[in-house]
């Protein structure tokens, strides 16, 4: 029995120095110095040939190098996504490669980066490397490790350090050739698998903390040096701090060294959810293949469950074991996938996502079943009518991955991840991937999905892995033909949308058949409810048309598409037909404050008080009635009555819109429209605006691309009143149509936009166009460059009130915001809104019944001072053209938001030395919600 035992454990050994032999290694020798917060490195590598192919280069990744310049696709993405930290940042708060030098066999090797990716290096080799056969490398270089500020890897001041993603390391091999990915903060680094054996130098007052296996072994007056050590990983952690942050938590399955944050959650209570997250992930998806992983607050950080992180900490509405346990399960899991699946992480990633989420439902179905989407405050009756707050916790899924299907941004679960638009890569496409495995689990049953899971991770183990690999393995577990899910569900933006038709029932049973709206084929559970109990289900195969389904019918009064939401479709309105009463699908009409959830039972209407302002009217309390919820909807109506306080009138406006989205094609929404307002525009003076309008929406393929073309074709018919106060009543009643194309393209270091806008009436007809440049410079300086030309067709008026204007339009649309539109003293006559000729000092040439051209310029000087100027030409009737000019001094706040000009010199002269020069200062002011909204949702999509 000895000797059989000795024969196994000796093949075992053999086995596993086979396949470690298999792996590139990698011996580091790294030495921190965290007063300027660079590693000095050496090290060794060798680089195994695990391909089938003979190589002649092979390709490195240097992550760490994204972070040494404001034109690497990682600064291109902060960018993109409206950060300017990176941009604005110092030279010593970013990081980089610097000093490298590589050789092999004591000869130089030729290597180069590519200008485009700085994070990669591409190593020339001398002579052939044959598949099995290895080639040793000698690196040195120098770490410049960034400011976690960024992406919250990197240095914390001088008080430690998370080191990800720091170390060269050979890139994944797969179908070929190497997978060049470059560092765009996706935490989606493809390497091939490495055995590591690291000496890391560290000074004496830091602790050490990662999830390889680690020991001190030497320690001197000012250093300690630890070991670490690991076998086939693609990547690892380690956190240095002056006082060790981390809590271990071990059971006999492995050891977790967490320092999320637990607010008042003592150590008993995590260490219970720590045990009870780990034995539920290894009963549910496997074990995890290693003894040790870390679980960070950076790493939640980086990768929050959002709704809980809105909230501010006072009103959070879970216990703080609760939010603990949530917050470690999201973060576990993954970092346990990031670990164990040995996937393209950009590729392949909805596997990962749709596993983390597929867990975290089950996890919270087993474990709190009764918990609401906002905790305790659905307890409180007050707020019982929205349906927000009495959402299962596990519906605020589907609801996040609606309200980008309903935006028509939504894209497919197999896209790349660095092509998501942020919120689904962060949010709505993670959710519908744990969605979709849920509606996979749902359909299959008998814990087949889970198996299947289970399985694939195994796999991971010892393999490289790829999509095609889970694809084959659920096929071949599951007992009916999924071909649908792939097709469908994964690989393409097709939405589902049944409705009930040709119902009819009988004491005992229940025929109907199933309305395909968008003719996308899958299952669908059917329902019978009664009393809100479930009486019956049953999956119906979709994929025959005009079947009638005979399902008996258990004494349910109502019949339900998706009751429980396990299909993401998209509409549930339609999903369910009373068997009672006289009007099978009549919606009773509910009331709710503010905003709302769609509750496919009801009628919503919304309403909120709301208070608007100009000077004419005052301020103008009213409400405004919508049933515009979270969720877009294809009619929405906006009611908006107010009372004006100080002309003692009714005043507001509604607005009616039908949405028309088009799923597969550039041309992307049609917005037909009728607004109309009326408010006073002058002191004893009202207008009344009807506005028939149509939108159209064209946009790229590529959904990150942040241009946006619209094309708005609308008539603008105004009724407005005779006022004393206004030198030009020469328009009462007037109708123009208005044809406008506009093209633009925003980041953070570039905007460009162009506008091209035609009108006509019976008095007039006019033609403009706009070209705005603005350019953030590597310096920090920025460039705003602005193009205006416009000129008349015909003009058979005698005034000036179809102008162009030179510092301020007419504005005869009544198109903008203005507090006082038909002031020419006061503080109101002063504001600034960047129009037709964009000039700030008042000339004495104010408006042009030919033609207008003018550039305006702006130049930043420090921070947000920049220094402006403005240069046109001036035609009118019957007059010689004017040259017009004037400079002076923007403070740029909050760009196109809050800003203030100071006119110094013109046309008028030095106009700072002028009298009453504070009258002559401009400001622009933005007190839209909706605008406002923007600069917190423009990152997002």
């Amino acid at each position: 029995m000895k000797s059989f035992q000795k024969i196994i454990f000796i093949f075992l050994l053999v086995f596993t120095s086979l396949k470690q032999y298999g792996q590139h290694n990698s011996h580091i020798v790294a030495e921190v110095n965290t007063v300027n917060n660079k590693l000095n490195v050496q090290q060794e590598l060798v680089f195994y040939n695990q391909s089938e192919d003979t190589l002649t280069s092979i390709v490195l990744n240097d992550w760490m190098n994204a972070y040494s310049s404001k034109t690497s696709p990682l600064a291109k993405r902060f960018s993109d996504e409206f950060y300017r930290g990176f941009h604005l940042a110092n030279e010593e708060e970013r990081g980089g490669t610097i000093n490298l030098e590589i050789s092999a066999h004591n000869q130089s090797v030729f290597w180069e980066r590519a200008a485009k990716n700085p994070d990669l290096i591409l190593v020339k080799l001398g002579a052939k490397l044959a598949p099995k056969e290895k080639i040793t490398l000698h690196l040195t270089y120098i770490v410049k490790v960034p400011s976690d500020k960024f992406t919250h890897y990197g240095h914390f001041g001088n008080e430690g350090m998370y080191l990800k993603n720091w170390f060269i390391i050979p890139a994944r091999y797969e179908n070929f050739s190497f997978i060049k990915y470059s560092n765009n903060n996706l935490d989606d680094i493809a390497n091939g698998f490495s055995n590591f054996d690291i000496e890391l130098i560290i000074p004496n007052k830091f602790s050490l903390t990662t999830d390889l296996k680690s020991r001190a072994i030497n320690q001197n007056e000012n250093t300690t040096t630890y070991t670490i050590s690991g076998t086939n990983r693609t990547d690892f952690s380690v956190f240095l701090e002056p006082k060790n942050s981390f809590h271990s938590y071990k059971n006999n399955i492995v050891e977790v060294l967490t320092n999320l944050n637990g607010n008042t959650a003592d150590e008993i209570q995590k260490a219970i959810a720590v045990d009870r997250v780990v034995r539920f992930t290894n009963n549910l998806i496997g074990k995890i293949p290693y003894d040790k992983i870390t679980v960070s607050q950076a790493d939640y950080d980086r990768n929050p469950f959002y709704g809980l992180n809105q909230l501010p900490s006072f009103i959070v509405p879970f216990p703080d074991e609760f939010l603990f346990e949530i917050k470690f399960l999201k973060t576990y899991l993954n970092n346990y996938l990031k670990n164990t699946l040995k996937l393209d992480p950009r590729k392949d990633n909805w596997i990962y996502d749709g596993i983390q989420i597929y867990t975290m439902m089950k996890y919270m179905e087993e474990n709190c079943p009764d918990c609401k989407m906002t905790g305790r405050i659905a307890d409180y009756k007050i707020f019982k009518s929205f349906n927000i707050l009495n959402l299962d916790f596990n519906e605020q899924y589907s609801y996040f991955y609606l309200l980008m299907a309903r935006k028509n941004l939504d894209q497919p679960l197999g896209t790349p991840k660095n092509q998501l638009i942020k919120f689904n890569e962060q949010i709505a496409s993670k959710y519908r991937a744990g969605l979709s495995l849920i509606y996979l689990d749902n359909y299959l049953g008998n814990d087949i999905l889970s198996n299947s899971i289970k399985q694939f991770i195994a796999k991971n183990e010892n393999s490289q892995t790829t999509r095609s690999d889970f694809e084959t393995l659920l096929k071949s577990n599951a007992k009916k033909n999924i071909d649908w899910f792939f097709n469908t569900i994964i690989n393409s933006r097709e939405i589902i949308d049944y409705k009930f038709k040709n119902v009819s029932k009988t004491k005992d049973s229940v025929s109907f058949s199933l309305k395909n709206k968008t003719l996308v084929s899958v299952p669908m559970p059917i329902y019978g409810i009664k009393n809100d109990s479930i009486v019956f289900k049953k999956w119906i195969e979709t994929n025959q048309k005009d079947s009638i389904y005979t399902i008996a019918r258990n004494d349910a009064s109502k019949i339900v598409i998706n009751y429980k939401n396990e299909v993401p479709e998209f509409n549930l309105r339609n999903n369910w037909v009373k068997l009672d009463g006289l009007f099978p699908n009549n919606r009773p009409v509910t009331f709710a404050f503010m905003k709302d959830l769609e509750n496919p039972y009801y009628n919503q209407v919304l309403y909120a008080p709301i208070l608007t302002y100009n000077v004419y009217d005052g301020m103008s309390p009213g409400i405004r009635l919508q049933n515009k919820a979270i969720l877009n909807k294809p009619f929405i109506y906006d009611i908006t009555p107010t009372y004006a306080l100080k002309s003692h009138s009714i005043s507001g406006g509604a607005t009616f819109i039908v949405n028309r989205d088009f799923r597969n094609s550039n041309l992307f929404n049609i917005r037909y429209s009728l607004s109309s307002s009326y408010f006073h525009y002058a002191p004893d003076a009202t207008y009344f605006k009807l506005n028939p309008m149509v939108l159209v929406q064209i946009r790229n393929d590529n959904y990150r691309d942040n241009r946006k073309q619209l094309i708005v074709a609308r008539q603008v018919i105004v009724n407005r009143q005779k006022s004393e106060f206004v030198i030009d009543n020469s328009a009462q009643n007037y109708s123009v149509f208005n044809l406008k194309y506009i093209n633009s393209r925003t980041e953070v270091t570039d905007h460009i936009k162009f506008v091209s806008d035609v009108q006509f009436s019976s008095k007039f007809g006019k033609v403009s166009s706009e070209i705005q440049f603005r350019k953030l410079f590597e310096d920090n300086r920025q460039i705003n460059l602005r193009l205006f030309a416009a000129s008349f067709i015909y003009n058979r008026t005698n005034s000036d009130f179809y102008s162009f204007g030179l510092d301020r339009p007419k504005d005869y649309l009544f198109d903008y915001p203005f507090l006082g539109r038909s002031s020419s003293t006061g503080i109101v006559s002063q504001e600034f809104i960047m129009a037709e000729g964009g000039f700030k000092s008042k000339l004495n040439t104010r408006y042009a019944n030919q033609w207008i051209s003018t550039l305006n310029a702006s130049y930043s000087l420090w921070n947000w001072i920049d220094v402006y100027g403005d240069f046109g030409l001036v035609n009118n009737k019957n007059q010689n053209t004017n040259v017009v000019y004037d400079s002076g001094i923007r403070l740029n706040l909050l760009e196109d938001f809050f800003e203030l000009y100071f006119p110094v010199y013109s046309n008028n002269g030095l106009e700072i030395s002028q009298t009453k020069y504070n009258e002559k200062i401009r400001f622009i002011i933005t007190l839209d919600p909706n605008r406002l909204l923007q600069l917190f949702t423009r990152k997002w999509f």
